[in-house]
Parts: structure tokens; C-alpha cells; sequence
């Protein structure tokens, strides 16, 4: 018996040993064969090969990355899929609604999305959680059919709970009600507040729910997180931003005095393409079809261009990266660039730099305090550099800067929830709406002149004189910008 032991004790850390390094060889097989970049895909490979007991985990955590069936449920979603309730509107919005003049001028946000700049939208720009959430609810007491939320973020707080209270009394009056969250996101919301919505009759899913490699994963996966923030009512109406559901974005937090963030309502054929965006969210999440109908696009007379443009780690390309670096290389008079979180890529650091050497007025607009210390100590770190290339950095300093924008020129504006760093623009599933109306424009142009008012400017002298301990730990933020 004590051989028997003794043997048992000498294989078990063999096999252990054995099954680490078979792990790091299936995690280094699928590197080689979706990796984007040649320098990350070498940097996981070498850390595979000598240090596999930490990296394993690692790249389960960070690098593990399969969307192949996504992308063949887009491909049925976006073209010809039939739906329950109607057939899916997508080449009918596509050639009667398309806004001509926006698609022309802007062919590479076009085509990279979905739907092109679709016509004959009501567009409102709403600022902060009040505005927003009085938009929202009534718009969700208004539906008639059917009501479909997303939200990375859920809380079971006040405002959680006022929305459960609505889609319950919505539900019971026989609307179809779905409610699609992300599960890292949402980690916190009790089990108890979905049991008492499903109860009542509203659908609800986790975004990776359905998908038992991602649920087995879950301890470890922190990316490829489902980010979007989407209300559709009855198909005609449409919420887009940076808000999720919690009462910190009403300001109501000890750390806050206000929570400056922007959100967009959209009604017209866009709500449709936002719709798009949400079935095939659903249909990967439940597996099943979006259950609701697809009602005949109504256009607003003399409306408003708009174009929604959904990106993430399922894109064949980088749609956000390209999206933006092409906005970037537009503008010619003015680059406005609002986000929470700044930690670009060097696509991004070079086509700002350039913009300042045509002569464009280019500002950044960051928080002043962030919500994640060490993402702000890495925002600090890349605003200091922007700032020697000639942009002007500014900080808000009136509360906690949660929106993301982009102005070019008083051509081009954009609203959604992608952030100015790689997790956005590479690894999170996002949404972004491109405006390109005078009107639409004037007012964000407004908006962001008075949240510019309650900013601190910071030019390179006054990062220089900065104590040098502020300076090492941004520099050794920014060495981690990949994962933040």
C-alpha cells in the first residue's frame, strides 16, 4: 500500500504537469490561428512555452476567442432569415431608406456596417440619467408589442427596480418583453430580481448563457464582454449610449456629485438596424430566434440621417478601429474626442498626431477623477504624451465623465459606448451611432462647449511639473494599455 501511494503521489504532479503543458499547446494552436497581430500572438506564444502554469489561465481569461457560429448567424440575421411575425427588413431598409448624400461621403463607415445611413429619422440627444431614464420609461409604457432592452450593466437599486416594475406591468399586459444583460457586467445582480421578472413573463438571458465552453470558462473570462446599451420599443424606437441601469448614474453616489454621461433616442428605420443588432445578440445568447415581429419601417418627414453600427470581437475586421481612424482622418477644422477611459492604440496616437499637424483643433476630454484607479493613472499617462504632440487635453471636473463622443468638423458626430482603448475597440462587443444632420450637430457641438467650461485644461508644462512618482506609476500603467 505505501509503494502504491508513493507511486500514485509520483504520477498525479506528472499528469498535472503533463495536462498544462497540453492545455498551453491547444491555447498556442489557437493562437496561431486567430491571433490579429503578429507581436501579441509572439508575446503569448513565448509566455505558453516558459511560464504555461500562469499563462494558461491567462489566455482563458484574455485570449480565448471563438465567434465563428456568430458570424454565421449574422450572415442569416443581416440577409434573408424569416422571422416569427414578419420577414427580416434588412434589404428593404437597405434600399428604401438609405440617406444617399451620408452614405457617399462616409462609403467606409457604410460599408462596414451592417445597414448604410438609413433616412428619415427623429433624433434627441439626452443628457445625464434623468433625461434619459424619463425617455426610456415613457417609451417603454408607451410600446404596444413588444419592448427589447440590453444593458451591460444591471443594478438592483432604485432605478433597477423601477425598470423591473415596468416590465412586469408590460409583460402582464401581454407585450413581448426581452431583457438581455452581461454576465461579468452584471455579476452582481441577485438571482432573486430575474426570478421575479421571469415569473411575471419577461424573457431573460445572460449574454454567454446558453454557451456551456463560455459558462465553464466564466471564473476566468474577464473579456469579449457584450457592452451595449439598447432600448427598442415596438420597433420604431430606439435608445442608444452610454447609460446603463443603476443609481450612480443619476449622480447618486457618495464618490459623484453628478455622473456626466449621453444617450440618444432614435426613432424612425434606424430602431431597425438597432433591432438587427439585438436579434443577433439574442439569437447567440438564447438560441433562438428574436421572437417579436418586424414591423414596416415609418420614416419622419424631413428627418435625420443615421447610421448604427454595431462592432465587436465576432467582426471579420476591426470595425471600430477602422471606423474611427477613418473619422480621425477626416477632419480637417475640428476633432472633439469625449471618453471615460483613454488608452489608445498606436493607430490611434498616430492619427491624432497627425490631425494636429494638418492644423486641426484637436481636444480630448477625460475625467478628472476615474472610477478605476488604475485605468485613470493610464489615461494620465497617454493624455500626457497626446499633450507634447500638440492636443489640447482637457479633464471634467464637475463629477464623473462616463459619455463617448466624437465631433468632426460640422460634418460628422458619433454617440454609442465605445471607449477610447483596446478593450472597446478589439475585444468588447459595442454600438455606435453616427449622426451627420446640422441640427444634430449643433447641439452636440453645444453640449460638449459647456462640459469643456467645466474642465480643467492641462498643457504640457503642467504635466511636467507633476511629482516624479505620478509620472513612473503612469508610465507603468500604460504598459498594461493592451489589457485595459
Amino acid at each position: 500500500m505505501t509503494v502504491l501511494i508513493e507511486k500514485i503521489g509520483i504520477v498525479i504532479p506528472v499528469v498535472l504537469v503533463l495536462l498544462f503543458y497540453a492545455l498551453a499547446a491547444v491555447c498556442a494552436v489557437r493562437e496561431l490561428l486567430y491571433g490579429r497581430t503578429s507581436q501579441g500572438s509572439i508575446a503569448w506564444l513565448l509566455s505558453l512555452f516558459f511560464f504555461p502554469y500562469v499563462t494558461v489561465f491567462l489566455y482563458l481569461a484574455f485570449g480565448w476567442k471563438r465567434f465563428d457560429d456568430y458570424v454565421r448567424l449574422r450572415r442569416r440575421v443581416g440577409t434573408k432569415q424569416a422571422r416569427k411575425g414578419g420577414e427580416h427588413p434588412g434589404s428593404e431598409l437597405r434600399v428604401i431608406h438609405r440617406a444617399d448624400e451620408p452614405s457617399d461621403t462616409w462609403p467606409l463607415l457604410a460599408n462596414i456596417s451592417h445597414l448604410p445611413f438609413l433616412s428619415g429619422n427623429d433624433v434627441e440627444v439626452l443628457i445625464d440619467g434623468q433625461a434619459t431614464y424619463d425617455s426610456i420609461f415613457a417609451g417603454i409604457r408607451a410600446a404596444e408589442k413588444y419592448v427589447l432592452l440590453q444593458f451591460y450593466i444591471i443594478r438592483d437599486d432604485a432605478v433597477g427596480r423601477q425598470l423591473a416594475d415596468l416590465l412586469i406591468a408590460k409583460a402582464r399586459a401581454g407585450l413581448s418583453v426581452l431583457l438581455l444583460y452581461d454576465d461579468i457586467g452584471s455579476a452582481g445582480l441577485p438571482r432573486r430580481y430575474l426570478r421575479r421578472l421571469e415569473k411575471a413573463g419577461v424573457h431573460v438571458s445572460g449574454f454567454n448563457r446558453s454557451r456551456p465552453m463560455f459558462s465553464l470558462l466564466r471564473p476566468f473570462r474577464i473579456n469579449f464582454r457584450n457592452h451595449r446599451k439598447i432600448v427598442i420599443a415596438d420597433g420604431r424606437n430606439a435608445w442608444i449610449g452610454g447609460l446603463n441601469i443603476g443609481n450612480e448614474y443619476l449622480g447618486d453616489t457618495p464618490s459623484f456629485k453628478r455622473w456626466r454621461d449621453t444617450h440618444v433616442r432614435v426613432s424612425g428605420p434606424a430602431a431597425l438596424s438597432a433591432q438587427v443588432s439585438y436579434a443577433e445578440d439574442w439569437h447567440w445568447a438564447t438560441g433562438t430566434p428574436l421572437p417579436v415581429p418586424w414591423p414596416e419601417p415609418v420614416p419622419f418627414k424631413d428627418g435625420e440621417p443615421v447610421l448604427v453600427m454595431p462592432s465587436g470581437p465576432a467582426d471579420v475586421i476591426e470595425t471600430a478601429a477602422i471606423a474611427f481612424t477613418e473619422a480621425i482622418g477626416h477632419a480637417r477644422r475640428r476633432l472633439w474626442i469625449v471618453s471615460p477611459y483613454f488608452v489608445p492604440g498606436e493607430e490611434i496616437q498616430t492619427a491624432l498626431s497627425a490631425a494636429v499637424l494638418r492644423g486641426v483643433d484637436v481636444r480630448l476630454l477625460m475625467p478628472y477623477r476615474a472610477d478605476n484607479r488604475f485605468v485613470g493613472l493610464a489615461t494620465a499617462g497617454f493624455a500626457e504624451f497626446m499633450a507634447t504632440q500638440g492636443v489640447q487635453t482637457y479633464f471634467y471636473k464637475s463629477g464623473f465623465l462616463h459619455q463617448k463622443i466624437v465631433l468632426v468638423d460640422d460634418a460628422l458626430a458619433s454617440i454609442g459606448t465605445v471607449n477610447f482603448d483596446n478593450r472597446s475597440f478589439h475585444i468588447n462587443f459595442e454600438v455606435t451611432l453616427w449622426l451627420t444632420s446640422k441640427r444634430a450637430i449643433s447641439f452636440i457641438e453645444g453640449m460638449l462647449e459647456s462640459d469643456f467650461a467645466d474642465s480643467v485644461h492641462l498643457r504640457p508644462a503642467d504635466y511636467a511639473s507633476r511629482p516624479l512618482w505620478q509620472h513612473l506609476l503612469s508610465r507603468f500603467a500604460r504598459l498594461f494599455a493592451p489589457l485595459l
